[in-house]
C-alpha cells in the first residue's frame, strides 16, 4: 500500500524530502534553547556581569528565531509535499477509473468512489503531512530531549523511561480498539453518500410521490449510523488525553517535590535551580512529543484504512486491455456474432444471451425488438467491447473486437444509449464530442437530421445555450436528439440507436429514420426500439427473447410468421386503433 501511493508524490519528492530536514535543523535549536536559559540562570544567580547576560539574551534569541526560521520552512514544504500527494492522488485515480470497463465499475458503487477520491484521499493527505513532519519531529525531539535531560539532571532523567511503557501500553490499546471502528465507519460513509445521490438523481420522483419524510427518514438512519461509529471512534481515542495528563503530572510531581528537595539538601551542589528550570523544559518537551505521537499514530489509523481504499482503486486493472499489437483500423461495418454466450459475473448461473449467431453486412440497417428483460442492451454493448464475450467470438469488418485497439473500434461505433447523458456546457461543447474538428454546417446538418435543430433555433442563445448538468433544462426527447446528433457527427461505421428515440412522436421518429438512410447510407445501423413502427422500414429485424434469437426476417415475414413479434405488432397497433377511436 505505502510503495502505490508513493508513487503519486513524483514531483514533490524534493519537497517532501527537505520538510524532515528542517524539521531537524528546528528541533535541534529549540533543544538548545532550554540549556542557554539555565547557564542564564546560573550566571543570573553568580552574579556575572551586564555584558554576559546581554550576550547570552542574544544567542538565546539568534537561536529563537533559527527555530522560527526552520519551522516556517517546514511548514511551507509540508504543505506543499501533502496538498500535491492529494492532487496527484486524485489525478491518478480519475485516470485509473477512466481505463475501466463496464466491469470493473460494476464492482465498485458510484458513491464508494466518491468518498474515496475525497473522503480517503483528505485523510491520507493529513496523515503524510503528520508523518513528514510531527512523525519526524515528535521522536527526534524526544530523544534530544531526553539526552539533554540526563546531561542536565543526571539520575533524574530516569522517570521519564518509568512512564515511557506505561503511555505505550496505553496508546497501543486505544489504536488497537479504533482501527475495527474506522474500518466500518468508512463503508457506512459510502452508504450515505449513495442514500445523498440517488435522492438527488431521483428527485422529481421523490416529490411527485410525496416521499420526502421517507428520503429524510432513511438518510437520517444513515447519518445517524455514521454518528454513531464516529462517537464511538472518537469516544475511544479520547483516553489519549487523560492517559497523557496522568503522565506529564506524574513526572512534574517527582522533577518539582524530588528536584527541589536535592537543590534544599546539597544547597545546590548536585542540582542548581537552573538545572531544574531546563529538566521542567525537557520535561514538557518530551511529554509534547509524546502527545504529538499519539496524533500521529490516531491519523495514521484513519489513514490505513483510507489508503487501502484508495490502493484498491489505484491496482484494479482493466479487464479489457488492448493486444499486443492491436489492429487499428476497421475496414468496414459488418459484425458477425458466433455463436456467442455472455453473463455479467462469470459465476452467474444464468446466461444473459446464450448461443447468438447473427451476421451483419457492411451498411445493412437492422432493427432489434424483444420484450423487456430480453438483453437487447446486452447483445449491442459486446459490439463497441463495453464488455467481452463469455463464450464465442464477436467480430467487427472480419475482425475480432479483442482485437482492435479499443480506441480505434470505439471511435467507429457510434452508440446512442438508452439513458441519455449530456454534460454542463453549450449544445454546442456537448456536440463536439462526436467529433472536435466539426464544422458549424456539418453540425447544423446533423442537427437537422436528428430533428434538433427546430428546438435549437428557438432557444435564444441557439447552439451556446447552456446544457445543465445532466440535461436537466431540456426536455427527454430534445435530450435524445441531441444524442444523436452528435452520434451521427462521429461519421461511424457502425450507429447503435438503443430505444434512443423513444421519447420522441412517431412522426419526428419516422423523419429521424428517413433521415438516416440518406445521411450515412454507407453506415452499418442497428435501431433497438420497443415499438415496431420504428424497426419494420429495416433491411432485416431480430427478435429477441430470454437472451435468445427468436427470429430474423422483413417486416412482412415476421409479421407471418413469428408469433412474438405477431403479438407485439398487434397489441400496438390496437391500442393505436383503439386511441383513434376513442
Amino acid at each position: 500500500m505505502i510503495k502505490t501511493l508513493a508513487k503519486s508524490i513524483r514531483e514533490y519528492k524534493k519537497v517532501s524530502l527537505l520538510t524532515p530536514v528542517f524539521v531537524s535543523l528546528e528541533v535541534v535549536m529549540e533543544c538548545l534553547i532550554p540549556f542557554m536559559i539555565a547557564r542564564l540562570v546560573n550566571q543570573v544567580k553568580a552574579g556575572s556581569s551586564l555584558d554576559h547576560l546581554l550576550e547570552s539574551s542574544l544567542w538565546l534569541a539568534l537561536m529563537a528565531l533559527v527555530s522560527l526560521f526552520f519551522g516556517s520552512l517546514a511548514g511551507l514544504t509540508c504543505a506543499t509535499a501533502s496538498c500535491g500527494l492529494a492532487r496527484n492522488l486524485r489525478k491518478d485515480m480519475f485516470y485509473a477509473i477512466q481505463d475501466y470497463s463496464f466491469e470493473n465499475i460494476d464492482k465498485f458503487h458510484t458513491s464508494s468512489l466518491v468518498t474515496r477520491m475525497t473522503t480517503d484521499i483528505t485523510n491520507v493527505q493529513n496523515a503524510f503531512m503528520m508523518i513528514i513532519r510531527i512523525a519526524i519531529r515528535a521522536p527526534l525531539m524526544l530523544i534530544f530531549a531526553f539526552v539533554m535531560a540526563f546531561i542536565m539532571g543526571g539520575r533524574m532523567a530516569w522517570i521519564f523511561l518509568v512512564v515511557l511503557p506505561i503511555l505505550s501500553a496505553g496508546l497501543i490499546l486505544v489504536i488497537a480498539r479504533a482501527m475495527p471502528v474506522f474500518r466500518r465507519v468508512f463503508k457506512k460513509y459510502d452508504r450515505l453518500n449513495a442514500s445523498i445521490q440517488e435522492n438527488i438523481n431521483g428527485m422529481r420522483v421523490v416529490k411527485a410521490y410525496v416521499r420526502e419524510d421517507y428520503e429524510q427518514q432513511k438518510f437520517n438512519g444513515a447519518a445517524e449510523d455514521v454518528c454513531k461509529d464516529f462517537t464511538r471512534a472518537e469516544q475511544i481515542l479520547a483516553f489519549n488525553n487523560p492517559l497523557m495528563q496522568f503522565c506529564i503530572y506524574t513526572v512534574m510531581t517527582f522533577v518539582l517535590s524530588y528536584g527541589s528537595y536535592t537543590i534544599i539538601t546539597t544547597h545546590g551542589l548536585a542540582l542548581d535551580v537552573g538545572q531544574m528550570s531546563a529538566l521542567i523544559t525537557y520535561s514538557f518537551m518530551m511529554l509534547m512529543s509524546l502527545m504529538m505521537l499519539s496524533m500521529v499514530f490516531v491519523m495514521i489509523t484513519m489513514a490505513i484504512e483510507s489508503g487501502q481504499r484508495i490502493v484498491a482503486v489505484l491496482n484494479e486493472g482493466s479487464s479489457l486491455a488492448n493486444p499486443p499489437q492491436p489492429v487499428r483500423q476497421v475496414a468496414n461495418g459488418s459484425v458477425d456474432f458466433n455463436h456467442v454466450s455472455f453473463k455479467y459475473n462469470l459465476e452467474a448461473d444464468r446466461l444473459v444471451l446464450a448461443d447468438i449467431n447473427l451476421h451483419i453486412r457492411s451498411g445493412e440497417t437492422i432493427g432489434i425488438i424483444g420484450g423487456t428483460g430480453s438483453a437487447k442492451s446486452s447483445l449491442i454493448q459486446l459490439i463497441s467491447r463495453l464488455y467481452d464475450a463469455t463464450e464465442g467470438t464477436v467480430s467487427v469488418g472480419g475482425v475480432d473486437v479483442r482485437n482492435y485497439d479499443l480506441e480505434t473500434l470505439r471511435n467507429q461505433v457510434a452508440v446512442v444509449l438508452q439513458k441519455n447523458v449530456l454534460f454542463s456546457g453549450t449544445i454546442r461543447e456537448n456536440l463536439r464530442w462526436g467529433n472536435q474538428q466539426m464544422t458549424d454546417e456539418q453540425m447544423r446538418q446533423a442537427c437537422r437530421i436528428a430533428c434538433a435543430d427546430e428546438f435549437i433555433e428557438q432557444f435564444p442563445e441557439g447552439y451556446d445555450t447552456y446544457i445543465e448538468q445532466g440535461g436537466s433544462n431540456v426536455s427527454g426527447g430534445q435530450k435524445q436528439r441531441l444524442c444523436i446528433a452528435r452520434a451521427l457527427l462521429k461519421q461511424p461505421a457502425i450507429l447503435i440507436l438503443d430505444d434512443s428515440t423513444s421519447a420522441v412522436d412517431t412522426k419526428t421518429d419516422a423523419r429521424i429514420r428517413q433521415g438516416l438512410k440518406t445521411y450515412l447510407p454507407q453506415t452499418t445501423k442497428i435501431i433497438i426500439a420497443q415499438r415496431t413502427a420504428s424497426v419494420q422500414d429495416s433491411d432485416r429485424i431480430i427478435v429477441l427473447d430470454n437472451g435468445r434469437i427468436d427470429g430474423i426476417g422483413t417486416h412482412q415475414s415476421l409479421l407471418e410468421q413469428n408469433e412474438i413479434y405477431h403479438e407485439i405488432y398487434t397489441s400496438q397497433n390496437k391500442m393505436e386503433a383503439d386511441h383513434v377511436q376513442a
